[in-house]
């Protein structure tokens, strides 16, 4: 069964998110890494984020995970280093977010600040499926169930919690992965 790089996108440190949206980000990645799939990331060098502690949780359950940081070096924050930490070269805000987004097969936003609205904005322009878990405010519930344009390439599909979210971007890649093996007969 092909394994799904599934990336999680949320807020740093800095934005002084909740306990309780933590404690999303945490079971998320337990889910993903339970689901055998792929954590990608965007590795912080100076704080913590949301997606951090779903990369740490996913790798506490045996998961693999994918940093993605911005520079040159393999510095970042804290003491967790991914499976694969991957150093691209680009600054955050100027690139790395297109490196980190067209790594992933779908995203889940959980709240956000503009470097969530960054990552999504990429994810729908490159038709990448968006879920967004939106109970912790910012860009996940600003766009709850909306398109980013008049265009309606694909909508930011709503989810209350860790496991539907989950659920509802398996199900996406599995159709799409179906109807991509129907169109090679």
């Amino acid at each position: 069964m092909k394994k799904y790089q599934i990336g999680i996108m949320g807020s740093a440190a800095d934005l002084n998110y909740s306990q309780s949206a933590k404690e999303c980000a945490i079971r998320l990645g337990e889910l993903i890494a339970e689901s055998n799939n792929i954590l990608v990331y965007g590795a912080e060098k100076e704080y913590s984020s949301l997606s951090t502690n779903a990369a740490i949780a996913a790798d506490k359950k045996g998961g693999l995970t994918v940093g993605i940081t911005y520079g040159k070096d393999r510095n970042i924050y804290g003491n967790f280093k991914p499976t694969i930490l991957i150093p691209c070269g680009l600054e955050i805000g100027g690139g790395r977010e297109f490196t980190l987004i067209l790594a992933c097969d779908a995203i889940i936003a959980i709240s956000g600040g503009s470097g969530t609205l960054t990552e999504m904005a990429i994810a729908y322009q490159a038709n990448i499926p968006i879920v967004v878990i939106d109970q912790y405010g910012g860009w996940a519930k600003k766009l709850s169930n909306k398109y980013l344009d008049k265009r309606h390439r694909l909508k930011c599909l709503s989810a209350k919690n860790p496991e539907e979210a989950l659920n509802k971007v398996l199900k996406i890649l599995k159709e799409r992965s179906d109807t991509n093996e129907n169109s090679k007969c």
